[in-house]
């Protein structure tokens, strides 16, 4: 199976129409005003996928099976308190407390409504036609019911996954929508839509490991240098708009460390703190008085040097990785110093990438300190024209015998 860019924003623009047309059918239902938030393709284990249900809260979702031009599963997950609000607005008489034969109904009606929107957009892109089965009401503390059954979500596995989500305005309502095509399916859809020679499949399963170790050797990296027992927490490969990765910062002030780095491939690199993050790593690694207090910024010459210093040593650890198994060379720029708010601190990269291109894959890991507030949040943004070059090169077999390690110059800022 092959895939390239043209054919990954098909589906992304079919994913779009399908979240556009899926919310404006819950506002005509409920007549409460919704919006599309970010949608996205995700590359995604199967861990990583259940990951997003092991909060233990109770959720239900409606499933449906897709035969025609898409064969898989899609299915719409609401929060069970969401999913009762929905209910309480069609159902006047619904006690909305519990799932009696008649709320769930009315909720298996709803995701069904939502369910065709998506799929109807899909089809309106595709020019073709996809079939739905009857469908079917789900709920659970966990992935399993959901997902248990379904192809592609194995803990190990790649999966490409459509994920949107529609919130109401004003309220709490909203819901997550996943696609599960069949590998067959996908394969047959990327042939119709590439207009290159395309990536393996594989391939990309390969650079998803490789970026993997990359933030392993970050989180060792920052442990190192700051004393705090770091780990990785989250990783998931994003393919999405290069607008929407505003989207997904959060609206917070954030101090971070950015980079532009050079090879095969080339592209941008940003380490994201929330402040009181910052403040922690700072007080770590500058215990006699680098502080948040001082300078145009906000932040005292110490406190700017501890950051582009971790950033600087996190940044040489995960390109000198990639380059190690791609067996070539990437240079990174000097830390550029970032304290702004939520899409701020994200713009100027986006602003740049934005000129030779519209879509972007996104590695997207956050790290954890275990006992202490210390996440930081990692956006590495190849370029799409290099990303296929160095994807097409690389060895998959290199990836875990290839050391990630290399020697670090610690950087001053001044």
């Amino acid at each position: 199976m092959k895939l390239d860019v043209n054919a990954l924003g098909t589906f992304y623009r079919m994913a779009r129409e399908g979240a556009g047309l899926a919310a404006g059918r819950l506002t005509h239902m409920t007549d409460v005003e919704t919006r599309v938030g970010v949608t996205k393709l995700n590359f995604m284990r199967g861990r990583e996928i259940r990951r997003d249900f092991a909060d233990s809260s109770e959720k239900v979702g409606v499933r449906v099976e897709l035969t025609g031009a898409i064969e898989g599963q899609s299915v719409i997950v609401f929060e069970r308190e969401n999913a009762l609000r929905i209910v309480e607005t069609l159902v006047t008489e619904s006690e909305a407390d519990e799932f009696d034969e008649m709320n769930r109904s009315a909720a298996t009606e709803v995701g069904q409504i939502m369910n065709n929107g998506f799929i109807d957009g899909w089809a309106d892109v595709l020019e073709t036609v996809i079939d739905v089965s009857t469908p079917e009401f789900v709920q659970g503390q966990s992935a399993d019911p959901f997902l248990g059954d379904i192809e592609g979500a194995g803990d190990e596995e790649l999966a490409l996954l459509f994920q949107s989500n529609i919130e109401a305005v004003g309220t709490e309502v909203g819901f997550h929508h996943y696609l599960f095509p069949t590998r067959e399916s996908m394969a047959d859809l990327l042939d119709q839509l590439r207009t290159s020679d395309g990536i393996e499949y594989d391939k990309l399963d390969g650079f998803d490991r490789m970026a993997e170790r990359g933030a392993e050797e970050i989180a060792e990296t920052a442990t190192t240098l700051t004393g705090i027992e770091t780990s990785v927490d989250i990783r998931r490969l994003n393919f999405l708009s290069l607008e929407a990765i505003p989207e997904q910062v959060a609206d917070e002030r954030l101090v971070g460390v950015a980079f532009e780095f050079d090879g095969v491939p080339s592209g941008y690199l940003l380490f994201l703190f929330d402040e009181e993050s910052a403040n922690e790593i700072i007080d770590a690694m500058v215990p006699t008085g680098g502080s948040a207090a001082g300078g145009d910024d906000g932040y005292d010459e110490m406190g700017r040097s501890a950051i582009t210093e971790l950033g600087n040593i996190m940044a040489s650890g995960f390109l000198d990785g990639w380059a190690n198994v791609l067996d070539t060379t990437i240079d990174h720029s000097t830390p550029e110093f970032i304290h702004d708010i939520g899409a701020a601190a994200v713009d100027p990269v986006v602003i740049q990438l934005g000129e030779n291109q519209e879509f972007a894959f996104v590695f997207d890991t956050v790290i954890t300190a275990d006992g202490r507030e210390f996440d930081c949040e990692v956006y590495a943004i190849p370029d799409e024209s290099d990303l296929e070059r160095a994807l097409n090169d690389l060895d998959v077999d290199r990836i875990e015998d290839t050391p990630t390690t290399a020697d670090f110059q610690q950087v001053n800022e001044t």
